[in-house]
Protein backbone atom coordinates (compact mmCIF):
# COMPACT_ATOMS: atom_id res chain seq x y z
CA UNK A 1 0.00 0.00 0.00
CA UNK A 2 2.85 2.28 0.64
CA UNK A 3 4.16 1.69 -2.38
CA UNK A 4 0.90 2.59 -4.44
CA UNK A 5 0.86 5.77 -2.58
CA UNK A 6 4.87 6.26 -2.99
CA UNK A 7 4.34 5.79 -6.66
CA UNK A 8 1.32 8.02 -7.00
CA UNK A 9 2.85 10.62 -5.10
CA UNK A 10 5.87 10.92 -7.60
CA UNK A 11 3.64 10.64 -10.91
CA UNK A 12 2.31 13.75 -9.50
CA UNK A 13 5.60 15.61 -8.96
CA UNK A 14 6.68 14.81 -12.25
CA UNK A 15 3.46 16.34 -13.91
CA UNK A 16 3.58 19.68 -11.10
CA UNK A 17 7.12 19.41 -12.64
CA UNK A 18 6.40 19.63 -16.27
CA UNK A 19 3.68 22.41 -15.65
CA UNK A 20 6.35 24.55 -14.67
CA UNK A 21 8.38 24.15 -17.41
CA UNK A 22 8.31 26.86 -20.52
CA UNK A 23 6.18 25.31 -23.32
CA UNK A 24 9.43 26.01 -25.29
CA UNK A 25 11.72 23.47 -23.26
CA UNK A 26 9.07 20.76 -23.32
CA UNK A 27 10.02 17.92 -25.80
CA UNK A 28 7.30 16.15 -27.39
CA UNK A 29 7.86 12.29 -27.46
CA UNK A 30 8.30 11.22 -31.15
CA UNK A 31 7.23 7.61 -31.01
CA UNK A 32 6.52 7.94 -34.88
CA UNK A 33 10.04 7.86 -35.80
CA UNK A 34 10.60 4.23 -34.43
CA UNK A 35 6.87 2.99 -35.33
CA UNK A 36 5.31 4.57 -38.17
CA UNK A 37 2.04 5.43 -37.78
CA UNK A 38 1.76 4.21 -41.05
CA UNK A 39 4.02 1.51 -41.89
CA UNK A 40 5.05 0.42 -45.59
CA UNK A 41 2.88 -3.09 -44.80
CA UNK A 42 0.32 -1.49 -44.04
CA UNK A 43 -0.08 0.33 -47.47
CA UNK A 44 0.98 -2.34 -49.63
CA UNK A 45 -2.19 -4.03 -47.77
CA UNK A 46 -4.78 -1.41 -48.66
CA UNK A 47 -3.16 -0.91 -52.19
CA UNK A 48 -3.35 -4.63 -52.87
CA UNK A 49 -6.76 -5.36 -51.04
CA UNK A 50 -8.31 -2.54 -53.37
CA UNK A 51 -6.60 -3.68 -56.71
CA UNK A 52 -6.32 -6.97 -56.50
CA UNK A 53 -10.02 -7.35 -55.17
CA UNK A 54 -11.05 -5.85 -58.48
CA UNK A 55 -8.39 -8.09 -60.74
CA UNK A 56 -8.91 -11.55 -58.93
CA UNK A 57 -12.12 -10.92 -57.57
CA UNK A 58 -13.57 -14.40 -55.36
CA UNK A 59 -9.79 -15.31 -55.64
CA UNK A 60 -8.35 -12.55 -53.39
CA UNK A 61 -9.36 -13.82 -50.11
CA UNK A 62 -7.72 -17.49 -50.28
CA UNK A 63 -4.49 -15.30 -52.21
CA UNK A 64 -4.41 -12.72 -49.70
CA UNK A 65 -4.18 -15.31 -46.64
CA UNK A 66 -1.42 -17.26 -48.66
CA UNK A 67 0.40 -14.41 -49.33
CA UNK A 68 0.57 -13.39 -45.25
CA UNK A 69 1.23 -17.07 -44.52
CA UNK A 70 4.88 -18.47 -44.58
CA UNK A 71 5.44 -19.23 -47.94
CA UNK A 72 7.48 -22.54 -49.23
CA UNK A 73 10.40 -23.21 -50.36
CA UNK A 74 12.01 -25.60 -52.82
CA UNK A 75 16.02 -26.80 -52.45
CA UNK A 76 17.67 -26.38 -56.10
CA UNK A 77 20.30 -28.64 -56.27
CA UNK A 78 24.18 -27.55 -57.09
CA UNK A 79 25.18 -29.69 -59.28
CA UNK A 80 28.77 -28.46 -59.07
CA UNK A 81 29.04 -29.46 -55.33
CA UNK A 82 30.91 -32.92 -54.52
CA UNK A 83 28.58 -33.97 -51.77
CA UNK A 84 25.66 -36.93 -51.72
CA UNK A 85 22.88 -34.95 -50.31
CA UNK A 86 20.13 -36.07 -52.92
CA UNK A 87 19.18 -39.28 -50.27
CA UNK A 88 19.07 -36.68 -47.30
CA UNK A 89 16.86 -34.89 -49.06
CA UNK A 90 14.51 -37.96 -50.09
CA UNK A 91 14.88 -39.19 -46.50
CA UNK A 92 13.00 -35.76 -45.31
CA UNK A 93 10.09 -36.42 -47.69
CA UNK A 94 11.10 -34.26 -50.30
CA UNK A 95 10.97 -34.98 -54.54
CA UNK A 96 12.02 -33.39 -57.79
CA UNK A 97 9.17 -31.59 -59.22
CA UNK A 98 11.28 -31.23 -62.37
CA UNK A 99 12.50 -34.87 -63.17
CA UNK A 100 9.51 -37.00 -61.91
CA UNK A 101 7.22 -34.54 -63.48
CA UNK A 102 8.80 -34.56 -67.12
CA UNK A 103 8.92 -38.18 -66.94
CA UNK A 104 5.23 -38.49 -65.75
CA UNK A 105 3.65 -36.05 -68.95
CA UNK A 106 5.75 -37.89 -71.47
CA UNK A 107 4.29 -41.29 -70.46
CA UNK A 108 1.40 -39.88 -70.74
CA UNK A 109 -0.91 -39.61 -67.24
CA UNK A 110 -4.75 -40.80 -66.87
CA UNK A 111 -6.96 -38.14 -66.31
CA UNK A 112 -9.51 -37.48 -64.02
CA UNK A 113 -12.19 -35.51 -65.75
CA UNK A 114 -13.41 -34.49 -69.21
CA UNK A 115 -12.09 -31.06 -68.42
CA UNK A 116 -8.44 -32.85 -67.52
CA UNK A 117 -8.59 -35.03 -70.80
CA UNK A 118 -9.04 -31.84 -73.09
CA UNK A 119 -6.50 -30.01 -71.18
CA UNK A 120 -4.48 -33.46 -72.18
CA UNK A 121 -5.23 -33.79 -75.59
CA UNK A 122 -4.30 -30.08 -76.00
CA UNK A 123 -0.50 -30.63 -74.82
CA UNK A 124 -0.32 -33.15 -77.11
CA UNK A 125 -1.26 -31.30 -80.25
CA UNK A 126 1.31 -28.73 -79.02
CA UNK A 127 4.16 -31.01 -77.82
CA UNK A 128 6.28 -29.21 -80.25
CA UNK A 129 6.02 -26.38 -77.97
CA UNK A 130 6.72 -28.13 -75.30
CA UNK A 131 10.60 -27.40 -74.22
CA UNK A 132 13.08 -29.99 -73.45
CA UNK A 133 13.92 -29.97 -69.98
CA UNK A 134 17.40 -29.74 -68.63
CA UNK A 135 17.96 -33.04 -67.06
CA UNK A 136 20.52 -31.24 -64.97
CA UNK A 137 18.62 -28.73 -63.05
CA UNK A 138 16.82 -30.46 -59.98
CA UNK A 139 14.47 -28.47 -57.28
CA UNK A 140 13.57 -30.70 -54.23
CA UNK A 141 10.26 -29.75 -52.78
CA UNK A 142 8.37 -30.66 -49.87
CA UNK A 143 4.16 -32.78 -50.69
CA UNK A 144 1.53 -29.64 -51.15
CA UNK A 145 0.24 -28.67 -47.96
CA UNK A 146 3.75 -29.66 -46.22
CA UNK A 147 5.41 -26.56 -44.85
CA UNK A 148 8.15 -28.50 -43.45
CA UNK A 149 11.35 -26.20 -43.60
CA UNK A 150 14.79 -27.43 -45.45
CA UNK A 151 17.68 -27.64 -43.09
CA UNK A 152 20.35 -25.13 -43.98
CA UNK A 153 22.55 -26.03 -46.90
CA UNK A 154 25.89 -28.09 -46.21
CA UNK A 155 29.36 -26.73 -47.47
CA UNK A 156 31.28 -29.25 -49.60
CA UNK A 157 35.25 -30.25 -49.16
CA UNK A 158 35.97 -27.20 -51.25
CA UNK A 159 33.30 -25.26 -49.11
CA UNK A 160 30.55 -24.96 -52.33
CA UNK A 161 27.34 -25.11 -50.83
CA UNK A 162 24.87 -28.37 -51.62
CA UNK A 163 21.47 -26.37 -52.58
CA UNK A 164 19.98 -22.97 -53.05
CA UNK A 165 16.84 -22.24 -50.82
CA UNK A 166 14.62 -20.42 -53.30
CA UNK A 167 10.39 -20.47 -54.31
CA UNK A 168 10.54 -23.20 -56.39
CA UNK A 169 8.23 -21.47 -58.58
CA UNK A 170 11.19 -19.30 -59.64
CA UNK A 171 12.80 -21.88 -61.55
CA UNK A 172 10.11 -21.72 -63.82
CA UNK A 173 10.95 -18.81 -65.90
CA UNK A 174 14.39 -20.32 -66.46
CA UNK A 175 12.98 -23.90 -67.72
CA UNK A 176 10.70 -22.40 -69.94
CA UNK A 177 13.84 -20.13 -71.29
CA UNK A 178 14.85 -23.50 -72.78
CA UNK A 179 18.58 -23.13 -73.15
CA UNK A 180 20.21 -25.39 -75.34
CA UNK A 181 23.90 -26.32 -75.96
CA UNK A 182 25.92 -23.55 -76.64
CA UNK A 183 23.66 -20.84 -76.37
CA UNK A 184 24.73 -16.94 -75.50
CA UNK A 185 22.62 -16.04 -72.53
CA UNK A 186 21.86 -12.65 -71.66
CA UNK A 187 20.45 -12.82 -67.84
CA UNK A 188 19.44 -8.75 -67.84
CA UNK A 189 18.32 -8.10 -63.59
CA UNK A 190 20.62 -11.26 -62.38
CA UNK A 191 21.06 -10.22 -58.90
CA UNK A 192 20.71 -11.72 -56.23
CA UNK A 193 21.07 -14.93 -58.57
CA UNK A 194 18.54 -17.58 -57.34
CA UNK A 195 17.90 -18.03 -61.46
CA UNK A 196 21.07 -17.30 -62.52
CA UNK A 197 22.38 -20.64 -60.67
CA UNK A 198 19.17 -22.68 -61.93
CA UNK A 199 20.53 -20.88 -65.74
CA UNK A 200 24.04 -22.32 -64.66
CA UNK A 201 23.09 -25.80 -63.48
CA UNK A 202 22.32 -26.29 -67.38
CA UNK A 203 26.07 -27.08 -67.81
CA UNK A 204 24.80 -26.41 -71.61
CA UNK A 205 25.17 -22.62 -71.90
CA UNK A 206 28.13 -21.20 -74.37
CA UNK A 207 28.52 -17.58 -73.02
CA UNK A 208 26.54 -16.31 -70.00
CA UNK A 209 26.18 -12.46 -69.24
CA UNK A 210 24.88 -11.35 -65.69
CA UNK A 211 23.85 -7.45 -65.35
CA UNK A 212 22.16 -6.09 -62.60
CA UNK A 213 21.95 -1.74 -62.40
CA UNK A 214 22.45 -1.87 -58.72
CA UNK A 215 26.43 -2.26 -57.60
CA UNK A 216 25.40 -3.22 -54.22
CA UNK A 217 22.82 -6.10 -55.75
CA UNK A 218 25.60 -6.63 -57.97
CA UNK A 219 28.29 -7.71 -55.27
CA UNK A 220 25.30 -10.14 -53.83
CA UNK A 221 25.21 -11.61 -57.03
CA UNK A 222 29.01 -12.18 -56.46
CA UNK A 223 29.00 -13.51 -53.46
CA UNK A 224 26.06 -15.84 -54.35
CA UNK A 225 28.19 -17.58 -57.26
CA UNK A 226 31.28 -17.83 -55.33
CA UNK A 227 29.72 -20.11 -52.92
CA UNK A 228 27.85 -22.45 -55.66
CA UNK A 229 30.22 -22.22 -58.17
CA UNK A 230 33.75 -23.31 -58.75
CA UNK A 231 35.74 -20.23 -59.20
CA UNK A 232 37.68 -22.12 -62.52
CA UNK A 233 34.39 -21.65 -64.14
CA UNK A 234 33.68 -18.47 -62.52
CA UNK A 235 37.17 -16.98 -64.13
CA UNK A 236 36.41 -17.96 -67.81
CA UNK A 237 36.12 -15.81 -70.40
CA UNK A 238 31.91 -17.41 -70.96
CA UNK A 239 31.08 -15.59 -67.94
CA UNK A 240 30.80 -11.87 -67.64
CA UNK A 241 29.26 -9.97 -64.55
CA UNK A 242 28.19 -6.05 -65.41
CA UNK A 243 26.38 -3.36 -63.99
CA UNK A 244 25.10 -1.17 -66.77
CA UNK A 245 21.76 0.51 -66.62
CA UNK A 246 19.71 -2.44 -68.77
CA UNK A 247 17.31 -0.37 -70.15
CA UNK A 248 19.99 1.23 -72.00
CA UNK A 249 21.51 -2.60 -73.59
CA UNK A 250 19.76 -2.55 -77.03
CA UNK A 251 22.53 0.50 -77.67
CA UNK A 252 25.39 -1.96 -76.18
CA UNK A 253 24.61 -5.42 -77.96
CA UNK A 254 21.79 -5.91 -80.10
CA UNK A 255 21.00 -8.77 -81.81
CA UNK A 256 23.51 -10.90 -80.24
CA UNK A 257 22.00 -13.38 -77.52
CA UNK A 258 20.07 -16.94 -78.43
CA UNK A 259 17.86 -16.94 -74.91
CA UNK A 260 17.36 -13.49 -72.63
CA UNK A 261 15.73 -13.52 -69.14
CA UNK A 262 14.08 -10.26 -67.99
CA UNK A 263 13.25 -10.91 -64.35
CA UNK A 264 12.53 -7.19 -63.70
CA UNK A 265 12.04 -5.65 -60.74
CA UNK A 266 8.31 -5.26 -59.22
CA UNK A 267 6.51 -4.60 -56.28
CA UNK A 268 7.60 -8.21 -55.02
CA UNK A 269 3.96 -7.91 -53.53
CA UNK A 270 4.91 -11.07 -50.88
CA UNK A 271 7.98 -8.94 -49.81
CA UNK A 272 6.10 -5.67 -49.49
CA UNK A 273 3.35 -7.41 -47.26
CA UNK A 274 5.84 -9.26 -44.74
CA UNK A 275 9.38 -7.03 -44.35
CA UNK A 276 9.36 -2.94 -43.78
CA UNK A 277 12.77 -3.36 -44.46
CA UNK A 278 13.57 -2.50 -48.01
CA UNK A 279 10.27 -2.25 -48.86
CA UNK A 280 9.26 -0.26 -52.42
CA UNK A 281 6.16 1.22 -50.26
CA UNK A 282 7.77 3.13 -47.73
CA UNK A 283 6.67 6.67 -48.95
CA UNK A 284 9.91 7.91 -49.96
CA UNK A 285 9.81 5.51 -52.25
CA UNK A 286 6.48 6.11 -53.93
CA UNK A 287 7.90 8.17 -56.79
CA UNK A 288 9.85 4.95 -57.87
CA UNK A 289 7.13 2.79 -57.52
CA UNK A 290 4.82 4.72 -59.96
CA UNK A 291 7.44 4.70 -62.18
CA UNK A 292 7.58 1.05 -62.40
CA UNK A 293 5.83 -0.29 -65.19
CA UNK A 294 7.85 2.04 -67.53
CA UNK A 295 10.92 0.92 -66.37
CA UNK A 296 9.96 -2.70 -67.18
CA UNK A 297 8.69 -2.09 -70.48
CA UNK A 298 11.79 -0.42 -70.91
CA UNK A 299 14.05 -3.47 -69.91
CA UNK A 300 11.81 -5.76 -71.24
CA UNK A 301 12.34 -4.17 -75.14
CA UNK A 302 16.00 -3.79 -73.89
CA UNK A 303 15.69 -7.75 -73.90
CA UNK A 304 13.89 -8.01 -76.94
CA UNK A 305 16.39 -5.97 -79.22
CA UNK A 306 19.64 -7.71 -77.69
CA UNK A 307 18.09 -10.70 -78.53
CA UNK A 308 19.18 -12.12 -82.48
CA UNK A 309 16.44 -13.22 -84.69
CA UNK A 310 14.93 -15.96 -84.04
CA UNK A 311 16.24 -15.91 -80.26
CA UNK A 312 14.08 -15.97 -77.63
CA UNK A 313 12.55 -14.27 -74.35
CA UNK A 314 11.22 -14.59 -71.21
CA UNK A 315 9.86 -12.18 -69.07
CA UNK A 316 8.94 -12.55 -65.20
CA UNK A 317 8.05 -10.86 -62.30
CA UNK A 318 6.97 -11.62 -58.61
CA UNK A 319 4.07 -10.06 -58.56
CA UNK A 320 -0.16 -10.19 -59.54
CA UNK A 321 -0.37 -6.81 -61.22
CA UNK A 322 -2.30 -7.20 -64.47
CA UNK A 323 -0.45 -3.64 -65.17
CA UNK A 324 3.35 -5.00 -64.61
CA UNK A 325 2.25 -8.26 -66.10
CA UNK A 326 0.67 -8.42 -68.99
CA UNK A 327 0.36 -5.12 -69.52
CA UNK A 328 3.88 -4.48 -69.94
CA UNK A 329 3.87 -7.10 -72.07
CA UNK A 330 1.14 -5.77 -74.62
CA UNK A 331 2.80 -2.63 -74.64
CA UNK A 332 6.39 -3.97 -75.25
CA UNK A 333 4.76 -6.30 -78.36
CA UNK A 334 3.26 -3.15 -80.17
CA UNK A 335 6.58 -0.67 -78.98
CA UNK A 336 9.10 -3.17 -80.87
CA UNK A 337 7.80 -3.05 -83.99
CA UNK A 338 6.69 0.21 -83.84
CA UNK A 339 10.20 1.87 -83.16
CA UNK A 340 11.98 -1.10 -83.85
CA UNK A 341 10.53 -3.02 -86.65
CA UNK A 342 10.64 -6.56 -84.40
CA UNK A 343 8.08 -8.53 -84.98
CA UNK A 344 7.41 -11.08 -81.67
CA UNK A 345 5.10 -14.00 -81.48
CA UNK A 346 3.71 -14.91 -78.27
CA UNK A 347 5.12 -18.49 -77.21
CA UNK A 348 2.03 -20.47 -75.70
CA UNK A 349 3.27 -21.73 -72.03
CA UNK A 350 0.13 -23.90 -71.32
CA UNK A 351 1.58 -27.08 -72.06
CA UNK A 352 4.87 -26.32 -70.50
CA UNK A 353 2.60 -25.40 -67.39
CA UNK A 354 0.23 -28.14 -67.57
CA UNK A 355 3.05 -30.39 -66.53
CA UNK A 356 3.99 -29.25 -63.22
CA UNK A 357 -0.02 -28.30 -62.26
CA UNK A 358 -0.01 -30.74 -59.24
CA UNK A 359 2.93 -28.89 -57.73
CA UNK A 360 2.36 -25.03 -58.71
CA UNK A 361 -1.10 -23.23 -58.45
CA UNK A 362 -1.72 -21.37 -61.57
CA UNK A 363 -4.08 -18.97 -62.89
CA UNK A 364 -7.03 -19.70 -65.20
CA UNK A 365 -8.14 -16.48 -67.05
CA UNK A 366 -4.85 -14.52 -68.41
CA UNK A 367 -4.94 -13.84 -71.78
CA UNK A 368 -1.30 -13.40 -72.62
CA UNK A 369 1.46 -15.71 -70.32
CA UNK A 370 1.24 -17.71 -67.25
CA UNK A 371 0.82 -16.64 -63.76
CA UNK A 372 1.65 -18.89 -59.91
CA UNK A 373 -0.88 -17.87 -57.48
CA UNK A 374 0.08 -18.19 -54.17
CA UNK A 375 -2.30 -21.30 -52.49
CA UNK A 376 -2.28 -22.61 -48.98
CA UNK A 377 -1.71 -26.02 -50.41
CA UNK A 378 0.92 -24.81 -52.35
CA UNK A 379 2.48 -21.47 -50.92
CA UNK A 380 4.72 -20.75 -53.62
CA UNK A 381 4.62 -17.66 -56.00
CA UNK A 382 3.54 -15.32 -57.01
CA UNK A 383 5.19 -15.57 -59.74
CA UNK A 384 4.24 -14.32 -63.61
CA UNK A 385 6.27 -15.42 -66.83
CA UNK A 386 5.41 -14.75 -70.80
CA UNK A 387 7.84 -15.76 -73.51
CA UNK A 388 8.69 -14.24 -76.83
CA UNK A 389 9.88 -15.69 -79.79
CA UNK A 390 11.59 -12.94 -82.34
CA UNK A 391 10.90 -13.22 -85.84
CA UNK A 392 12.46 -10.94 -87.37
Amino acid sequence: MALRVDATLLIRKIRDLRSLTFRRYRVKEKWAASRPKHPPTSLAQQHFDVTYNTQLGQLWPSVRVALLSERKYGALLNHFCNDAFVEDLHSQGCTDFITGTDREVRAGLECDSEFEVEKRDDVVQQQSSLPHLSPNIKCFVFPRGDITRFKPARPDMSGLLSYYLMDAASVLPCLALDVHEGHNVLDLCAAPGGKTLALLQTQAIGFLCLNDASVSRTLRLRKVLHSYIPKQLLSQERLRITSFDGTKWAGIEPNTYDRVLVDVPCTTDRHSLMEDDNNIFTKSRTGERRQLPQLQLGLLLAGVVAACPGGEIVYSTCTLSHIQNVGVVEQAIYLAQENHGIQLQVVDLRPFTHMFRNTFHFASDLHLGEMVVPHLAANFGPIYMCKLRRLT
